[in-house]
């Protein structure tokens, strides 16, 4: 089971980051390092297969996916690098083993650089090899800044940037002679990517940038260094790349593979004869985290497991607009960072999960239940099986649900957008006039709070069935 977690890392100024990363398997300790602009949901393949060989550790990079970005206006590739060891260092690791793709290999490899005692081993695959004329066309071009406008323009541009890359190399080199071999317009791969790059939202530029401009001076000789494979497979340009590198450190190898799988293949050849024994010291913060419900998942939660309060978010939201405070808020499931359900659940089911849940996370017992839009009639149904009481249902007019599909142009993305400032001036949404207007909240239209809500819309799951369920 690939299990998600949090935990507090102290930056190098002393203050404190939250870093979100994934786990699964036993065994040696393998740390996963993604590229940008993804998050670690993209190694759930890799996790599902090397957790049979490994502990598998796979972290957000800091900005990226769930983690909090690092307190520096313009990191550089070092300071990705220290945060790679500041990690490992929270989670208790001495020494493990490594892999990372792209610009995931470029931090991993830098790390090694500064610290090569705290890895065993480690693959670097499509590590790349920028020309200076490369690194300042790079520059130049491949990282605008990321502005979130009030009526989300740079969702079209988003949506169009991770099509067209796949299409283009690098992608603003839209001509013939930068065509790349594996074009293609797989609707649910452009989505799953363009979901990182909102996730990320202006630091997807930062974590780019430092990446692109990053000296690749490889170790010299004499120079202490972790067994090192590079490899790359056909259709990836970094596999070109393996022969930029005019002398390979001592124990380094280079591997030029067929197909992705081959290349896989060769990285566990590579790090399973060296894998080293290593433990990793479980700690959380007490504020956030994932509670896990056997043979279903886990559920995302914030604030205060003792407050004795419980408050659900409405259909289609999260928890982190719950803006309750003194009370516990879970991400119901199929939303937010929570796991869901195949297909529409039951009520029953719905609510099995839920008590489930709490049984572990509560430390102190539940007074109160309370819920958003829908889900203050979810929160009665759940007070009724606990035994507690639950705040009245207010008789409020049913509100509708976007259909938020994606579609090969990215139209979702602009409809979201739409459905999120609606919903912050109306209720119900889906009916805007003068008697259904809201007092306008400090912020509410801010366009990164809209960014966030449409991230979170996009990521619910069954809606309009659960509003049903729920009607």
């Amino acid at each position: 089971m690939i299990t998600r977690h949090f935990i507090d890392v102290t930056n190098a100024d002393g203050s404190r980051r939250r870093v979100h990363y994934r786990r699964a398997g036993e065994g040696p300790p393998l740390l996963m390092a993604h590229q940008s602009p993804r998050s670690s949901a993209e190694y759930i393949p890799l996790l599902e297969t090397w957790s049979a060989h490994f502990t598998c550790i796979a972290p957000d990079t800091p900005g990226f996916g769930e983690s909090d970005p690092l307190p520096v206006a313009a990191p550089d590739v070092g300071d990705y690098a220290d945060a790679v060891l500041a990690f490992l260092d929270a989670i208790g690791l001495a020494r493990c083993g490594a892999y990372g793709f792209h610009s995931g290999a470029i931090i991993l490899a830098t790390a090694a650089k500064r610290a090569p005692e705290r890895f065993w081993a480690m693959v670097t695959e499509g590590f790349a090899m920028w020309t200076d004329a490369e690194r300042a066309d790079f520059g130049a071009n491949y990282t605008p800044p990321y502005t979130m406008t009030a009526y989300g323009e740079h969702l079209t541009w988003t949506w169009n940037r991770i099509r067209e890359q796949s299409w283009f190399f690098p992608w603003y080199a839209c001509a013939d002679s930068h065509r790349l071999p594996h074009a293609h317009d797989d609707v649910a791969q452009n989505h799953d990517m363009v979901m990182d790059v909102l996730a990320a939202g202006p630091s997807y530029a930062l974590g780019y940038a430092a990446v692109l401009q990053a000296p690749r001076d490889l170790p010299e000789p004499g120079q202490p260094t972790p067994p090192t494979l590079v490899s790359g497979y056909d259709g990836d340009p970094m596999k070109a790349h393996i022969d930029r590198i005019q002398t390979l450190p001592e124990g380094w190898a280079t591997a030029k593979c067929v197909l992705p799988v081959e290349a896989k293949a060769a990285a566990l050849d590579w790090l399973r004869p060296r894998a080293e024994t290593g433990a990793v010291l479980p700690r959380a913060p007490d504020d956030e985290g994932f509670t896990t419900v056997p043979d279903w998942g886990q559920l995302h939660w914030i604030g205060d497991r003792a407050a004795g309060h419980l408050h659900l978010h409405a259909q289609g939201s999260a928890a982190e607009f719950t803006g309750m405070a003194n009370a516990l808020a879970l991400d119901l499931p199929g939303h937010g960072l929570s796991d869901g359900f195949a297909a529409p659940p039951t009520l029953a089911a719905l609510l099995d999960v839920l008590v489930a849940a709490l049984e572990p996370l509560l430390t102190a017992p539940l007074t109160r239940i309370s819920g958003d839009g829908a889900s203050a009639r979810l929160a009665v149904h759940l007070a009724a099986k606990l035994g507690v009481s639950a705040d009245p249902v207010p008789d409020a007019p049913p509100a509708g649900w976007p259909d938020l599909t994606p579609d090969r142009f990215g139209s979702h993305l602009t409809r979201a957008w739409g459905f999120a400032r609606a919903e912050a001036a109306f209720d119900p949404w889906d009916q805007p006039s003068k008697a259904n207007a809201k007092t306008l909240a400090p912020g509410v239209l801010e366009p990164a709070r809209l960014h966030r809500r449409v991230l979170a819309a996009l990521r619910a799951q069954h809606v309009p069935a659960l509003l049903a369920l729920l009607g």
